[in-house]
């Protein structure tokens, strides 16, 4: 079945989206999102999450960026305590620079997804993916979802899981690599972090490709 064609605003509610594709019998969908997309020092992290037929989304679930950390924390349990299926996958900064972040993108998401059809262990009829892209190299039905994490729980879901995931290893490292910041800036360019770069250089996690500009002139 070819997906269809839906959403002509994207002033549409949340859950919406997914109202309107179970009227049309498609109940097995899976959201995936990304977080560290900008982010100067570590991994590209995807998440990928399954309702079910059943699956009740827990309340407050909404896009990450309108919640605090408190909350993200307490609806990352939620969500992995009622989701039929979730995954979490990553791309390193060694992939990012090798390739582009839009292909280390995609790479995070799609381990996501093969981590969350293993826990699952059945087939989505849909993909809803955050942004206006489709997934390269998916080999599953996909719909891209302009501002999907405002539209769609689902996409919202794993857009707190990624969040919460990223943010968790970046205060992690933080001990390993002192005085960048990290676990207050979680990687992203503040006027601290790159000032730390130009004094400090770069870790063996920061993305090379991304702070070229930050790094103290040769000679």
């Amino acid at each position: 079945m070819s997906p269809p064609t839906l959403f002509p605003s994207e002033r549409t509610s949340p859950g919406e989206i997914e109202r309107f594709l179970h009227k049309q019998g498609l109940t097995m969908l899976l959201g995936v999102d990304e977080a560290g997309r900008g982010a100067l020092f570590g991994p590209v992290t995807a998440a990928a999450v399954v309702f079910g037929p059943q699956g009740l989304v827990p309340d407050g679930v909404r896009d990450s960026k309108e919640l605090d950390q408190r909350q993200r924390e307490e609806l990352e349990q939620a969500i992995m305590g009622s989701a039929a299926a979730f995954g979490v996958g990553m791309a390193s900064a060694e992939e990012i620079d090798s390739s582009d972040i839009l292909r280390a993108t995609f790479l995070a998401m799609r381990r996501a997804i093969e981590g969350c059809l293993l826990q699952l262990g059945a087939s989505v009829q849909l993909v809803l993916v955050d942004g206006p892209l489709l997934i390269e190299g998916l080999a599953l039905p996909q719909k891209p979802v302009v501002k999907g994490d405002q539209r769609s729980l689902h996409i919202a879901a794993a857009s707190i899981l990624a969040k919460v995931a990223r943010d968790r290893l970046i205060v992690e490292l933080a001990g390993h690599y002192p005085g960048y910041g990290l676990e207050r800036n979680k990687g992203y360019g503040t006027a601290a972090h790159q000032e730390a770069i130009g004094r400090l250089g770069l870790s063996s996690l920061h993305r090379r490709s991304f702070c070229k500009g930050f790094l103290p002139a040769e000679g």
